[in-house]
């Protein structure tokens, strides 16, 4: 296996439609990988597939090993892209030493993973058994992990390949939980003499709401009710508000509608191009393209009733975001924390998606209840689903050690070994194999959840020569 074989089986992946939930393309890619190579494979009700590759010749003594990656990957793009992920491959290009999808999510993540595996079993190199587990809908609640039945797979050690740092070995992982909040909206007539304008927060980076909810960052959402809140003293009615996606992805996007009198049409304008100055400004580092704007537009939606509006703005307002605690144990781990990912209005019921995570189980339910306390103080209802639980790191892990032996003997200085704050498979595989030894490791990806996802080529070229030598060398 060579950087260039996994190169090639992503470029085929990229070109399958696998939004989380709809993973039956890639399913049905792997499985007639498998075929054609007269691999095992069995798939299980859920769509988990497994894809099992016997010992070379005089490796049939070495401990079997399994190799795991998640099938699903988030689908987000620039609101003025036209794409259609069902139908279209993604779009990318080679610049300056990274593979990058400058208006869609890359779906490297965790696309280079399973391409990772494939270019294993389809390589001729000495090794032990191996077994290659492909999960579903790892990110919208790690519903294959989930799933999981003793038995699917035998080996007694587990490599997740699904982490965004070359030359960072990971032990340990968050858990989380989303909380999702509703209310019903009463409508009224739009006011003799009002102007309807689309107010818009954009540009903003987004991502991963594990790996980049320290980096500063904007929420588009929290900074467009931020204004609305502050307009709240003068005679508008918000028709619409939309903003964001998935509750593990940073909302890079968030608009509302609004109403104002005529004549005070062009003071809201200026009102606006005021706070994208402000943001600018704010952000200048941090987030450096994030704006807002403000124009004219026709919409026929019935304005939110008045009392209604501010509660909903209010409320968005004060539900908490980003980083809670960091650990105290493990400098610069963010130990807990909750994303404000997204708001929609489906007919007269306006629904916010959260979530929250934490390396500490406590923590994580307080943080949850802490959110829920903010929606229910604006009479909405709250339900958490969706709970995971966190990777405990085990610093005397056998794989570990290979790892991180493997790592020095190739580079010539240790790696990291580190928890992350995003979440991995690999707290739901402990609870059902209590005696599986693991660890995570990747190429570097930056921007994952959000369009201009990118994976960096050299770093490709490293962890593929770590992973070759982990398995070639396994005892």
């Amino acid at each position: 296996m060579d950087s260039a074989s996994v190169l090639k089986f992503f470029q085929e992946i990229t070109c399958i439609p696998r939004e989380s939930g709809h993973e039956e393309k890639i399913t049905e890619y792997l499985q007639q990988f498998a075929a054609q190579r007269g691999l095992a494979c069995k798939t299980d009700k859920t769509g988990n597939v497994v894809i099992s590759k016997p010992a070379s010749k005089g490796k049939e003594n070495v401990p079997a090993l399994v190799l795991q990656a998640h099938q699903d990957m988030v689908c987000e793009k620039n609101a003025n892209f036209e794409f259609d992920f069902n139908t279209q491959p993604i779009p990318y290009e080679i610049e300056n030493g990274w593979m990058v999808a400058k208006n869609t999510t890359l779906g490297a993540d965790d696309g280079i993973g399973i391409a990772a595996c494939l270019a294993l079993l389809d390589s001729d190199l000495p090794m032990g058994k191996l077994e290659c587990l492909f999960t579903i809908s790892e990110e919208t609640g790690m519903d294959g992990a989930f799933a999981l039945e003793p038995g699917f797979f035998e080996a007694k050690t587990l490599i997740n390949l699904d982490s965004e740092d070359e030359g960072q070995l990971f032990v340990g992982c968050a858990g989380g939980i989303d909380t999702t909040a509703t209310i019903e909206l009463e409508r009224e007539a739009l006011r003799k003499g009002y102007k309807t304008l689309k107010l818009r927060v954009y540009g903003a980076q987004g991502g991963h709401s594990g790996d980049d909810i320290n980096k500063g960052r904007a929420n588009a959402l929290k900074e467009l009710v931020r204004f609305l809140f502050t307009e709240l003293q003068y005679d508008f009615q918000l028709l619409s508000l939309d903003g964001g996606n998935k509750p593990n992805a940073i909302c890079r996007e968030a608009e509302a509608i609004i109403a104002v009198p005529a004549d005070e049409a062009e003071e809201m304008q200026a009102d606006v191009k005021a706070f994208s100055d402000l943001l600018a400004a704010e952000y200048a580092v941090s987030d450096p393209d994030v704006r807002a704007e403000c124009a004219p537009c026709e919409c026929k939606t019935r304005p939110i009733a008045e009392g209604d509006a501010a509660n909903v703005i209010a409320t968005l307002l004060a539900c908490p975001h980003g980083v809670e605690k960091m650990s105290a144990d493990i400098p610069g781990l963010v130990e807990t924390s909750t994303n404000l990912a997204a708001v929609h209005i489906e007919g007269d019921v306006l629904k916010v998606i959260t979530s929250q995570r934490s390396s500490v189980v406590s923590e994580l339910h307080a943080m949850a209840e802490r959110v829920e306390a903010a929606f229910f103080l604006g009479s909405f209802d709250v339900e958490h689903h969706g709970e995971y639980p966190g990777w405990k790191p085990n610093l005397q892990s056998h794989v570990l050690e290979v790892s991180r032996k493997s790592y020095v003997k190739l580079f010539g200085h240790e790696p990291e070994v580190k928890a992350i704050h995003a979440g991995l498979e690999c707290g739901l595989f402990l609870e059902k194999f209590p005696d599986l030894d693991m660890i995570s490791f990747g190429p570097t990806l930056r921007g994952v959840h959000a369009p201009g996802e990118k994976l960096e080529l050299a770093s490709l070229d490293k962890f593929v020569a770590h992973l070759n030598d982990v398995v070639l060398n396994f005892e």
